[in-house]
């Protein structure tokens, strides 16, 4: 069935093997260094299916806090991370749903994210430049991680 969710897609070819990149994704300390301005204190992740995650981001500038956080809907380490994407304790029904799905190709992977029906956050038309950003940052951080 067609949807008009907002959704979108971003493609990240990565100089790293995805054992790292799921580190990189799914380890607190791995995670603070890539997500801007992301406290390491903030974060909590229990890495299964049901389990939650929550971590909070801080505006540098004004001390704004962001609290971020959901539930993994699916985890296929190496490869596939669903998780929905919004305020801590939303509904699971009513949040977007985030698909990280990583290919090894060798020493490098393949990462594709794919963010599902954010209509109604605060800051959505915003959204994609947020997360295209975040993702420059994990591949400036894994660069830095290799050598």
């Amino acid at each position: 069935m067609p949807t008009t969710e907002p959704e979108f897609t971003i493609t990240r070819p990565l100089n790293a093997r995805s054992e790292l990149v799921w580190r990189a994704w799914t380890e607190k300390k791995e995670l603070a260094a890539w997500l801007p301005s992301t406290p390491l204190e903030s974060i909590s992740f229990d890495v299964r299916e049901g389990g939650r995650y929550r971590y909070t981001m801080v505006n540098i500038e004004t001390g704004e806090e962001y609290h971020t956080g959901g539930v993994f809907l699916d985890v296929v380490p190496f490869e596939r991370l669903v998780f929905t994407w919004g305020y801590p304790d939303d509904p699971v029904e009513n949040s977007p749903v985030a698909t990280l799905t990583l290919t090894a190709q060798g020493n490098r992977t393949k990462m594709i994210f794919h963010l599902r029906g954010f209509a109604g956050h605060p800051g959505d038309k915003y959204v994609y430049d947020g997360w295209a950003g975040a993702l420059d940052d994990l591949m400036t951080h894994l660069h830095k991680r290799k050598q």
